[in-house]
């Protein structure tokens, strides 16, 4: 089984170094989707419904056509003609300026049957409710599973706690919108798209166009944000290529900021009604749970209840639920945030009950024996025992709370290819189809190729972003990294032996006897016959060496444990909720660079902070689209709501490569609201925890102890 060099032999994986792309970045110089201009581009724009559920009886686009600056126009946008949720596309056009075109969609003439909407989770569950597909309900058929015999468990505990709660819509607020370049040579079509998957895109798009894929080049050098969003081929790059093609030149489609939110993706929301039992020394006897959720008029709005904990008994039936309105996407460790809200506040719940620490609660019902470790690596760093006994208790308006929760993830790397060229003047590409979606994906390749060469990061050229190289997985799951990082060790290795031989036939001794040490070759025991990197490459003559790797067994693996701890403050006067300090303790296997690492966690967190507090799309009833499509108001957590953040990285270099991208974002939620009670006294069971939530829930305990 292939092995990566023991820690203390690396010179530059887990360590911290700068990510390469950064000074292009901060500069300016690097270049995004919206920042492709080929000559000639064209500027596209796409016509979106108003109406969350309407037939089309009828497009006119005369008007349109007759528009001075119009080169192209499409009618055959919406694939069934019976329009689903407000921002669905419609029409498109192509025009020289993007005011011509955002003026062109106004002349659009469109003869709407107007149709009866559902846009609320609870509405759409509701006897008689407006079906959003006229072949099927809005509630879909449940999914069951289970293990042991629950009702056997719950006759088994001392105690039993029922409760539900509420998690929101959360889009993906990605802040480069979605969007693509189009352009043809021929029969070739090449594509910039802002996305997660470059060889997903070209083969999604080959399919849709009824092109070879041979014929179809998909890049992205930069992506400004994605969470899963942007890891299947989207309507729009259709929408472009078909432009493009009409009118013969390039063309530049980039979705608005209201379309991103309306069309986008979005984490669906959830109603968990949870039911557990426990023996009064800790032990959890059984666990049921029924969920609800909509992903729109998406397919899965799942919740992986139950999670984390060791149950011997449980049942978990879940129902995801048809609405008008834009189908969600995966979002950064998909129907596990949700799950963890509920499930880590009934464990709390569930432990105070019963008497015990909530801490070792959970100890008494986890087995995984990392996360058993970093339950007491937190506890001691968020320092737990001077966490409020009595929750509420504090004197004074701002009340201080500690609380906790955990995260688990499961999938790990997939099938990846490379390529490395070495030029006889010694400089090195690797080429690897995957796409750097801001995690440093190219810094990674570039180390691991140095590592194994002996060589400088900065004498490696990572190429990435680009279907014509290597095939490579989309960069989601949290798989990237142990999916690219297997495959760019085996390519450097084969390049190392190829060199190793070069050198061995320069010296006439065998290539058992070439010592390979910092990028240079020598024979050993013979200190005057070394050839340094520069010398070794020149022997390779005129042409370059090229090698093919790929991803190979025993490099990375799968499984991350983690948990966190939250401090927060709550204001009982104003009702705000203040975050402030997380501390995040995860494994993630071998870590390859200890700076990206601990920043995937940061932004992971922030993001859970966000998710906790602030975001929420919020759906008008009357006309069936969100009312705050913009981030003005769609709140995001800032810079003035970040805390400290203490990451705690638990190294496990011995399991290979992990990917961390995921989950860090899983237990933030669950963590701050148990923070939140242990300060007042009080459970918030549904997000966002605004304030106006908090002041109602603080309202009502007190009129509960006065007996009102």
């Amino acid at each position: 089984m292939a092995n990566w060099k023991p820690l203390d032999k690396m010179s530059i994986l887990g360590k911290h170094y700068p990510r390469l792309d950064g000074p292009d970045k901060v500069s300016g110089r690097a270049k995004y989707v919206y920042d492709q201009a080929p000559k000639g581009m064209l500027y596209g724009a796409i016509l979106s419904s108003p109406h969350p559920a309407a037939k089309i009886n009828s497009i006119d686009d005369s008007k349109v056509r007759r528009l001075a600056g119009v080169k192209a126009v499409l009618t055959d946008v919406h694939p069934t003609g019976t329009v689903r949720y407000a921002g669905e596309g419609v029409a498109a056009v192509a025009a020289t300026t993007p005011e011509i075109a955002r003026d062109a969609l106004e002349l659009f003439d469109v003869d709407y049957e107007i149709l009866p909407f559902v846009e609320d989770l609870e509405k759409a569950m509701k006897d008689g409710a407006p079906q959003v597909f006229a072949d099927r309900g809005n509630v879909r058929d449940p999914r069951v599973r289970g293990e042991g015999d629950v009702d056997a468990g719950f006759a088994e505990a001392n105690e039993i706690i029922e409760s539900e709660y509420r998690t929101q819509v959360q889009t993906h607020s990605c802040l480069e919108v979605h969007g693509s370049v189009a352009m043809w040579e021929g029969d070739e079509l090449t594509v910039w798209d802002s996305t997660q998957a470059v060889h997903g895109v070209r083969e999604g798009l080959a399919k849709f166009l009824e092109i070879p894929e041979s014929n179809v080049r998909v890049i992205c050098h930069h992506m400004g944000g994605g969470f899963g969003s942007k890891l299947q081929p989207g309507g729009y790059s259709a929408v472009a290529a078909k432009l493009a093609k009409q009118a013969n030149a390039p063309v530049k489609l980039m979705l608005t900021r209201k379309q991103d939110f309306l069309s986008g993706g979005n984490r669906p929301n959830s109603i968990q009604k949870i039911k557990m039992g426990a023996k009064k020394t800790g032990e959890i006897t059984a666990f049921s749970a029924v969920s609800h959720g909509t992903a729109g008029l998406g397919g899965n709005a799942g919740v992986r209840l139950p999670i984390v904990y060791d149950l011997p008994n449980w049942k978990h039936e879940h129902y995801t639920v048809y609405t008008n309105a834009g189908a969600a996407r995966a979002f950064r460790a998909p129907g596990c945030p949700q799950a963890v809200f509920g499930m880590d506040q009934i464990m709390d719940e569930m432990a105070e009950k019963i008497g015990m620490d909530p801490v070792e609660f959970r100890l008494k019902n986890d087995t995984n024996q990392t996360r058993q470790k970093e339950w007491r690596i937190g506890a001691e760093k968020i320092d737990w025992q001077r966490r409020s006994k009595t929750p509420g208790s504090d004197t004074g308006v701002v009340k201080r709370g500690i609380g906790c929760a955990a995260s688990i993830w499961w999938p790990g790397g997939r099938g990846t290819q490379a390529a490395m060229k070495i030029f006889p003047d010694g400089g090195v590409e690797v080429r690897c189809g995957t796409q750097d979606i801001g995690t440093g994906t190219r810094t990674i390749v570039a180390a691991i190729a140095a590592e194994e060469l002996g060589l400088k990061i900065s004498q490696i050229r990572p190429m990435v972003g680009d279907s014509d190289y290597p095939k490579s997985g989309g960069s989601g799951g949290s798989t990237t990294a142990p999916s690219v990082a297997p495959a760019i060790k085996n390519t450097a290795e084969k390049a190392k032996a190829k060199l190793i031989e070069l050198a061995a036939q320069h010296f006439s001794v065998p290539p058992a006897e070439i010592l390979w040490q910092d990028g240079t070759a020598s024979v050993q025991g013979a200190s005057n016959k070394k050839l340094s990197w520069k010398e070794l490459c020149s022997l390779l003559g005129t042409e370059p060496l090229e090698v093919n790797g790929e991803w190979v067994e025993g490099l990375s693996s799968a499984g991350v444990a983690g948990c966190q701890f939250a401090d927060v403050s709550v204001d009982t006067e104003t009702g705000k909720i203040k975050v402030e300090k997380i501390v995040a303790v995860a494994d993630c296997g071998l870590i390859l660079d200890r700076l990206t690492t601990e920043s995937q966690v940061n932004g992971a967190v922030v993001q859970g902070i966000s998710y906790a507090l602030y975001e929420d799309r919020l759906m008008d009833p009357v006309t069936g689209t969100q009312i705050n499509a913009e981030f003005e108001n769609y709140r995001i957590a800032g810079a003035a709501e970040i805390p400290v953040i203490e990451v705690i990285l638990y190294d496990e270099a011995e399991r290979g490569v992990i990917g961390i991208g995921e989950p860090p974002t899983i237990p933030t939620s669950g963590a701050i609201a148990n923070a939140v009670y242990n300060a007042i006294g009080v459970r918030m069971r549904e997000l966002p925890m605004t304030p106006d939530k908090v002041l109602t829930a603080l309202a009502a305990q007190q009129t509960s102890r006065l007996g009102g």
